[in-house]
């Protein structure tokens, strides 16, 4: 790898910018490509979206792909039972966890131990945080107060899952009020809610595992 190629890998990891090195197994030579610049190339699209390297043969190249995706992360609003049974699945599953929650009485180190936890209002946190293309959001706390405002900043950022809890006559009215907030149909599609697979779960741990699963598709999947 030349220094000024290894110099633009860095530059994207700092950025939390996925990228890929590619390398052609006849001449040798390398160059980046960027997730956001792949259009047809299904094989460097499905590396992506399964952070899989490895040889790519064709009937004109041979190429080996190395995949340098940021870490996983997930944000919660909400420090709330489900998120406590969730939080250890999403960390086994490679996720750095954030738990954000205004109410000191639920955003405890005793209740959320080893998470970045912080006892603020969304709109001033999750912005220091940053919500991109390797990031999943969770609206957990029933409160509109706390959840419409990280909800409208992840409807304007790249994450690749958006969810919130709720009924379906929770979200109805969850989606009038983003609607009211000048957010298009198009856009508001984009939660899902109520949230997690229908899977029949009853209580926080079978919720969660509803959550988690969800999440995955939506990451592996782009569903």
């Amino acid at each position: 790898m030349t220094p000024e190629l290894l110099a633009e890998l860095l530059t994207a990891r700092r950025a939390r910018k996925s990228v890929a090195v590619v390398t052609d197994l006849t001449t040798g030579q390398q160059h980046l490509i960027g997730r956001d610049d792949v259009q047809d190339d299904e094989v460097l699209l499905n590396a992506f979206r399964f952070d899989k390297s490895g040889v790519s043969k064709s009937e004109t190249a041979e190429r080996f792909i190395t995949i340098h995706n940021p870490p996983l992360r997930m944000v919660i609003t909400g420090a709330v039972l489900i998120a406590q049974s969730l939080i250890p699945m999403a960390k086994a599953a490679g996720y750095d966890v954030w738990i954000v929650d205004p109410r000191g009485a639920f955003a405890s180190d005793g209740r959320f131990p080893d998470v970045k936890l912080h006892a603020d209002w969304p709109e001033d946190v999750i912005p220091t945080i940053g919500l991109d293309q390797r990031t999943a959001f969770l609206a957990l706390t029933h409160d509109p107060k706390i959840d419409d405002p990280a909800l409208e900043l992840a409807l304007k950022s790249s994450c690749f899952y958006i969810g919130a809890l709720g009924s379906k006559k929770t979200h109805a009215s969850r989606l009038e009020r983003l609607r009211a907030k000048g957010f298009v149909d198009q856009e508001i599609t984009k939660i899902n809610g109520p949230i997690g697979l229908s899977i029949g779960a009853v209580g926080a741990a079978e919720i969660a595992i509803s959550i988690m699963a969800q999440v995955t598709k939506a990451l592996r999947l782009g569903l």
